[in-house]
């Protein structure tokens, strides 16, 4: 997948693309349609299948000061972009020049005259342009007028639940990692360095890798079976986030015990993928009642990653 940062830097080959538009934080299953509809779209016309994103968040640039969980940062959702089969995708800079731009000057200067789409598709709720002043009717009109075509593609659901990321984010705050891998189509992920810990971890027999969560994030306390991706190899881990009440209830921090890896990984860059919840966070007497708890913990979370296969729909009807 070719990627372009700013609507002027498409090169004349790539231009006459159908290009879905939107944040597609997550890339999840509702996501998911609106990027297939853009695909069968391009196949019937014979052209590029791509997508506009906007980087940062909007909710980013228009409340600075306010943590925004982010599902996919960047790298991520390109990544989950390019595995779905796009051939391109075109970052917008979201910034006070692009929010100034009217729902019809968005249109005109960047869909028509620099990209020359040949079709556009967006979600049911899609709102674009100052002041989020353009909406699905908006870009049909213009579509009509100006010689591109336009699907606007409904509410995605499951069982009367409808897949957005405001619901993703709200079952990962309750630690349902594994809900949240259902509506997403796959396990989420968080990306982060490796830092120092106290190594209280090590002295129980559980050397643990340590990392901060990004800005903003969400996620219920407790212990997790994770796979962790060092080097892009994936390894077993006991994933643990809390604010060690049997120690010092101090600032929350994620440490990961690898079962099947040994090494320093302080200092490098890992991404570790969330597939259950085994319990909540809890103190403890001791740190003796704390390491058994623990050794049972890892014994459930092998139990865990033995079943679990590489897509969380695998053994869920979809």
């Amino acid at each position: 997948m070719h990627v372009f940062h700013g609507y002027d830097s498409v090169p004349t080959g790539a231009r006459g693309a159908v290009l879905a538009i939107g944040n597609f934080d997550g890339v999840h299953r509702g996501h998911r349609a609106l990027l297939e509809t853009a695909m069968d779209e391009a196949r019937r016309l014979g052209c590029l299948a791509g997508v506009i994103v906007f980087e940062p968040h909007p909710r980013e640039f228009f409340q600075p000061d306010k943590p925004h969980f982010r599902l996919t940062p960047l790298p991520r959702k390109l990544a989950l972009l390019e595995g779905l089969g796009l051939d391109l995708a075109v970052v917008l800079r979201f910034d006070a020049v692009l929010a100034g731009l009217a729902a019809q000057e968005f249109i005109a200067r960047v869909l028509v005259e620099s990209l020359r789409v040949s079709h556009v598709v967006i979600g049911y709720d899609f709102h674009f342009g100052k002041g989020r002043s353009g909406n699905p009717e908006t870009m049909r009109q213009a579509g009509h007028a100006l010689g591109f075509g336009v699907t606007v593609v409904p509410q995605v659901e499951e069982a009367g639940e409808a897949f957005s990321s405001s619901a993703i984010r709200a079952a990962l705050a309750q630690g349902n990692v594994a809900g949240a891998a259902h509506m997403l189509g796959h396990w989420w992920r968080v990306a982060g360095l490796v830092v120092g810990g106290a190594g209280r971890g090590t002295g129980m027999g559980f050397p643990t890798a340590n990392m901060k969560l990004p800005r903003g994030t969400m996620l219920g306390h407790g212990i997790y079976a994770v796979r962790v991706y060092v080097d892009g190899v994936s390894h077993a881990g006991a994933a643990y986030l809390g604010t060690r009440p049997t120690f010092d209830n101090g600032e929350a921090v994620l440490e990961v015990f690898l079962l099947d890896f040994e090494g320093d990984l302080y200092g490098r860059d890992v991404e570790i993928e969330f597939i259950d919840f085994v319990r909540a966070d809890a103190k403890f007497d001791s740190m003796d009642a704390l390491a058994t708890q623990m050794a049972k913990d890892v014994a459930r979370v092998q139990e865990i990653l033995a079943r679990a296969g590489a897509n969380p729909l695998s053994s869920r009807p979809v």
